[in-house]
């Protein structure tokens, strides 16, 4: 039974000792925290833990412990429901600048084997920062033989848009997520990473069947383009294809299946539009030869985390499609049939925060990061 310390909810007597209410205070979150409905389940938000300075991303371990990471550089540890407060050493060089820092963090798929880590991240070169993908061996608390498996080029001097989501599909490739650096020609540009998803060997290897090796002029890491600034990606539990979100600009996120070779548009085509005025950005909504969205948010949600729930603990909501909002805070659920979404649900409004990450975890809970300084780890847990 949870009991509220509010007496016109429960009708006690306010002259209730201290020790009873102490002891109530000190009931467990799982127990106090609040019950909120969606249109399926009934569930409880739970702190797991809080202290995190600007979490960007949440990988889970073998063991059950769990990795974190932290914009300004840090990859953090929690060890049953405790933050370590030593964080891992070992890592590449980090740069702050902007919206760009330290991002996601990837297990490799046969991690239980070698221990590989991947990272994406902001650094620094002669031609300004841009994002890089980075492994290493996890030993304790330390990235041993780290290895830096691409560099964005050309990099940029803006401070917006570094994409950084990490994904390893079925055949073991890896891919990553790249802004287009806040210059919209370059998403465009086949010369120019940015503004496209990377694909990979999980070495850093470009494979031979990526659709623009050996076109002249092209970057043969790209896997697509026209992109704006991805910052979501799951794996379809049942297709095994990518899908990812990105930010629009005023209006126009977006929610996209990845094919090899397809061009999403931007800056051509969106449903956004200008900030601040309202004009129309490039060509309007459509172009032949560029793909439209599966969905699409107008006005904007901001969009960050993305995954698909895969888990036993909230049965009806198998298989459907949850957000991470950054503008209203709030965690969106999308109900799917093939690649077309038949219902949305807003879930947890302003209640934690910035939503940063959306990772469904091996006990079946969805786990969510807060991007604030502090911020919280959370989980959503059935309240039956």
């Amino acid at each position: 039974m949870v009991m509220s310390l509010r007496s016109h909810r429960v009708g006690y007597d306010v002259r209730m000792p201290r020790v009873l209410l102490g002891m109530l205070c000190s009931l467990p979150l799982a127990l106090a925290a609040q019950t909120y409905r969606s249109d399926e389940h009934s569930f409880r938000v739970v702190k797991v833990v809080e202290g995190l300075e600007q979490p960007w991303s949440l990988a889970f371990l073998p063991d059950g412990r769990m990795l974190v990471t932290e914009k300004a550089g840090r990859l953090r540890i929690i060890a049953q429901g405790q933050l370590d407060p030593k964080a891992v050493e070992g890592l590449p060089q980090t740069t702050v600048h902007g919206q760009g820092g330290l991002h996601d963090v990837v297990l490799h798929p046969q991690f239980e084997k070698n221990r590989l880590v991947y990272l994406a991240y902001a650094a620094r070169g002669d031609d300004g920062v841009g994002t890089e993908l980075a492994r290493g061996r996890l030993v304790g608390h330390r990235l041993e033989d780290v290895q830096v498996l691409f560099k964005q080029t050309p990099k940029g001097r803006a401070g917006q848009h570094f994409g950084g989501r990490i994904l390893f599909d079925r055949a073991g490739y890896v891919y990553l997520t790249l802004g287009e650096r806040g210059e919209r020609d370059r998403a465009q540009r086949p010369d120019d990473h940015a503004g496209s998803v990377i694909r990979l060997h999980d070495d850093g290897r470009v494979p031979k069947d990526n659709p623009f090796v050996g076109r002249a002029g092209w970057k043969p890491e790209k896997f697509t383009l026209g992109n704006r600034n991805m910052q979501g990606a799951a794996l379809h539990p049942q297709t095994g294809m990518l899908w990812t979100h990105e930010h629009g600009p005023q209006g126009g996120d977006e929610v996209n299946v990845i094919r090899a070779g397809v061009n999403y548009g931007w800056p051509v085509i969106t449903y956004g539009v200008n900030y601040g005025f309202g004009t129309k950005i490039g060509e309007g909504t459509h172009k032949h030869g560029m793909a439209q969205p599966l969905h699409y948010w107008v006005p904007s949600i901001a969009p960050s985390g993305m995954a698909f729930y895969t888990g036993d603990r909230f049965p009806r909501w198998k298989g459907d499609l949850f957000v991470g909002a950054l503008r209203d805070q709030m965690v969106v659920r999308l109900k799917l049939e093939g690649e077309k979404v038949v219902r949305e649900e807003r879930l947890l409004k302003g209640v934690l925060g910035r939503i940063r990450d959306v990772r469904v975890g091996p006990d079946g809970l969805v786990y969510l990061l807060t991007d604030e300084a502090p911020g919280v780890l959370a989980r959503l847990e059935p309240a039956s």
